[in-house]
């Protein structure tokens, strides 16, 4: 009953991606910097936007990784995993496939890391979110059938007072 369903492997790479999280901003940073006059204008404007996003996202989704990795809680661990299937993985991997963008040879190594860092935190966190809901379900049908112990339900197929039972050649029995 209290096994713990945190995942050791998840908390281990969300551990890391905090510390890695600000070498890939500064990374990136220093890159739009460098590369900012030669891009066109609106890769300046989708630049600038996805570098404001993903850092908004980024310190939301590491941070319901960890409350809902370590305190067990489904909501968060579920947000943690929308938010890194759905809008994460997408702009980085839009940061590291497209052309347009003149991604150089530093940015790419980094945005391959963080790519591994997300596609393993995705799959990790299924698994984690598939046992924790697995746990509480069974938890909670348990619950409820001692519920029904303590609290039976009223005997509906019990025959009442003026009732007789039918035998089994089709004959009223007194």
């Amino acid at each position: 009953d209290n096994e713990i369903l945190s995942s050791l492997p998840l908390q281990m790479s969300l551990y890391f991606n905090v510390y890695f999280f600000p070498f890939w901003w500064l990374t990136t940073v220093v890159m739009l910097h460098l590369k900012y006059p030669v891009l066109s204008d609106y890769y300046k404007f989708i630049l600038i936007t996805i570098m404001i996003l993903a850092s908004l996202i980024e310190v939301i989704r590491l941070f319901l990784g960890y409350m809902g990795n370590l305190q067990e809680k489904v909501p968060e661990l579920a947000g943690f995993w929308l938010l890194s299937l759905l809008l994460q993985l997408p702009m980085i991997l839009f940061l590291l496939f497209n052309e347009g963008l003149k991604i150089q040879p530093l940015e790419r190594a980094v945005h391959i890391v963080f790519v591994f860092f997300l596609t393993f935190q995705v799959i990790a966190a299924f698994v984690t979110l598939k046992r924790m809901v697995n746990k509480l379900a069974t938890h909670f049908y348990l619950n409820e059938f001692d519920h029904m112990e303590e609290y039976p339900l009223p005997d509906v197929y019990s025959l009442g007072k003026g009732e007789r039972a039918i035998s089994r050649a089709g004959r009223f029995t007194e």
